[in-house]
């Protein structure tokens, strides 16, 4: 959905001097397409990954100083403009979850198609691994995780599972966590919705990285940076990600006035404008294209004032 992405941002962009956030860098394709669509704009780009950064470094190379690459997670997004001296920014764009070089290499653990060491760490320079998840975790928070992050009906099985195999030996790598996964669930389970241990692995990793505790600050605290007139994209790919974009984009776009009131006063009225009816749906020639953007979900919203006080 990259061309939506560009063309949601385009009007706030095409101004001199626009400055635009890709708050997700991966491996630079959607900061190349920003640069290279935008010529009078400046990029600022994030990413927690170190192997991504200097992977997009060289990519974008060719963009000289209008590229600004950024070791930090997307929650820290104020605390880098302020370092730059950034005031506000014209547009922001997130693509949430885990990147294809991430997937694509087995050593980082995040494909459960491939045996790997169960590491799934998005900066591999910090934090606890998947394996350490697995192995340490009380019974009960396991299948808080799993219920809570991967959606998992049968989290009980796994985790009960999870808990009489650690104790012969700890986990260390993806294949064997599959195999048990496989061997939990019921037969009927395991006929629908692809491979039986997705649902783990997108729990763990939430878990790994954080990830909808950073999103939860990062999707607001990414809305207050934007000027008016600018616009922020968001490429979700489940629903717990799309939900907390959803709430945040819903609750800017209401008037928070007190009922009642003959006249809505400025500091009441809404922040946002929605952009997008729902959350819209890749096509099928995009999935064709790409299979991993099959569940992805976009939602846009511009900034329409600025706070006031009361």
């Amino acid at each position: 959905m990259l061309q939506r992405c560009l063309d949601m941002l385009a009007p706030a962009l095409a101004r001199p001097g626009a400055v635009v956030v890709d708050c997700t860098l991966g491996l630079g394709g959607h900061s190349e397409a920003l640069l290279r669509d935008f010529p009078e704009a400046r990029l600022i780009a994030l990413d927690r990954d170190p192997s991504a950064l200097r992977l997009a470094g060289e990519r974008l190379a060719p963009y000289g100083d209008r590229a600004t690459l950024v070791h930090a997670v997307y929650d820290e997004l104020p605390e880098v403009l302020d370092r730059l001296g950034v005031p506000r920014v014209q547009g922001i764009l997130f693509d949430l979850g885990v990147s294809s070089m991430q997937l694509d290499e087995a050593e980082r653990g995040f494909a459960y198609a491939q045996d790997a060491p169960l590491d799934m760490r998005m900066d591999q320079t910090t934090g606890v691994s998947a394996a350490e998840v697995l192995n340490t975790y009380p019974p009960g928070e396991l299948v808080r995780i799993l219920r809570a992050y991967g959606e998992e009906k049968f989290a009980k099985k796994i985790v009960d599972a999870v808990v009489r195999e650690r104790a012969k030996e700890p986990f260390t790598n993806s294949a064997r966590l599959v195999e048990l996964i496989r061997a939990a669930l019921p037969q009927a389970a395991k006929r629908t919705g692809g491979n039986p241990a997705k649902r783990t692995f997108q729990a763990l990793r939430i878990e790994v990285n954080g990830e909808l505790a950073v999103l939860e600050r990062a999707i607001p605290a990414a809305v207050g940076t934007l000027a008016v007139g600018g616009r922020i994209a968001v490429l979700s790919y489940h629903s717990l990600e799309d939900r907390l974009v959803k709430q945040v984009f819903a609750a800017g776009a209401r008037n928070t006035a007190p009922p009642g009131l003959p006249v809505v006063p400025e500091q009441y009225q809404p922040r946002l404008k929605l952009l997008t009816r729902g959350a819209e749906l890749p096509t099928e020639e995009e999935i064709a294209e790409n299979r991993r953007a099959a569940p992805a979900r976009f939602r846009g919203a511009e900034r329409i004032r600025e706070e006031v006080g009361p």
